[in-house]
């Protein structure tokens, strides 16, 4: 919402939203519309809408509200629908990407209304590179680049979303994984020109790059990000080849994820709180083949009763496939990054300092 709000606030210039005052038309700004609807919305709202906003910003929309006389209907209207229309375009480029909006705001409101909205979003927009590959079905983006340099996967795989990005870097042959994973956490910025010449290569013709600058993408801190969703056969493969390759990298990546066995480092309480999220029988799957100190550590956090329900299931389970046992560990973590991200356990990492209470 603030979002929105602050392109609002961003022009003078006049646009759609209009009233009738005295038989005269009168054009409102950017920053009357605003004001405006921070009026319609109420003070609650509206404070919560200037935490997110420039201290300028906020001058200029607190001036705007003083100078309101009143609102009439008509132009309280017309505001919250062309803020309405903003919003839900919004949502459809995040969702698809410019392309995708325009085509769903012509079905809905027509070609140049589109038209109006999407130059009105995009005129303060910055565009991601490769953007035009958002909806592109990850295997067959893969078809077509697996036979790319190294250098050229990795720069498209650091611009796309880590869900996509790990698929594909799990389908990559496995000689050239590893390099691909180099490639993206040893990556700094990019030109405009390599970029535009790699979009070349995979739509013909150049994608709407809304600035010259040097774009920064890549990093540890990417490379982690798509290893967290990766299948844990690939994750394994790719640390011990990178381990070989440049310890000192893979131990910086290895100090920044979570594996199911870093399970040791959660306190009591946390782990108690993952063991309430898990079914028994994932649990069991996900334990067949770690050491007994993890496996030590879930039972003392159980009563007696269940460590003992526990045991007994994963003796009579007997031998099971270890892709079973890694999809069940990969299960396991993701609940913990979960709650970890809902700020409900905290996970201490290798180089952090102790939390002190």
């Amino acid at each position: 919402m603030a979002k929105q709000t602050r392109t609002a606030t961003a022009g003078t210039s006049p646009s759609s939203a209009s009233s009738k005052k005295g038989g005269i038309r009168k054009e409102l700004t950017g920053r009357q519309k605003a004001a405006i609807f921070l009026v319609t919305v109420g003070s609650e709202i509206s404070a919560e809408i200037f935490k997110h906003l420039r201290e300028d910003e906020i001058e200029a929309l607190t001036f705007e509200i003083a100078r309101l006389e009143s609102v009439d209907s008509t132009e309280r209207d017309l505001v919250l629908m062309e803020f309405q229309e903003l919003m839900m375009a919004q949502d459809f480029i995040t969702t698809g990407g410019i392309e995708y909006a325009r085509e769903l705001l012509e079905k809905s409101l027509g070609s140049q209304k589109a038209v109006d909205i999407i130059n009105r979003l995009t005129s303060s927009l910055q565009v991601r590179p490769f953007d035009f590959v958002r909806r592109t079905d990850p295997m067959h983006l893969l078809n077509f680049i697996q036979q790319e340099h190294p250098q050229t996967i990795a720069l498209i795989l650091a611009y796309l979303e880590p869900q996509k990005a790990s698929i594909i870097l799990s389908s990559l042959p496995h000689e050239i994984q590893s390099d691909v994973a180099k490639r993206i956490a040893t990556m700094d910025r990019t030109s405009p020109e390599t970029l535009r010449e790699v979009e070349r290569v995979l739509e013909k013709k150049l994608s709407t790059l809304s600035s010259e600058d040097y774009t920064a993408a890549g990093g540890v801190e990417s490379i982690v990000e798509i290893l967290n969703l990766v299948d844990r056969s690939t994750e394994k493969t790719i640390i011990e080849s990178l381990e070989e390759e440049d310890p000192e990298l893979a131990e910086d990546i290895k100090k920044r994820m979570f594996v199911f066995e870093d399970i040791v480092m959660l306190d009591d309480r946390a782990i108690q709180k993952v063991l309430r999220e898990v079914d028994t029988s994932e649990l069991a799957k996900a334990l067949k083949s770690v050491d007994t100190e993890v496996q030590d550590k879930i039972f003392r956090n159980m009563s007696k009763r269940a460590a003992t329900l526990l045991k007994e299931d994963m003796e009579y389970m007997g031998p099971i496939r270890m892709k079973d046992v890694e999809e069940a560990q990969q299960k396991i973590v993701s609940i913990i990054r979960k709650l970890e991200e809902q700020g409900e356990i905290v996970v201490a990492r290798a180089g952090e300092d102790e939390l002190v209470v």
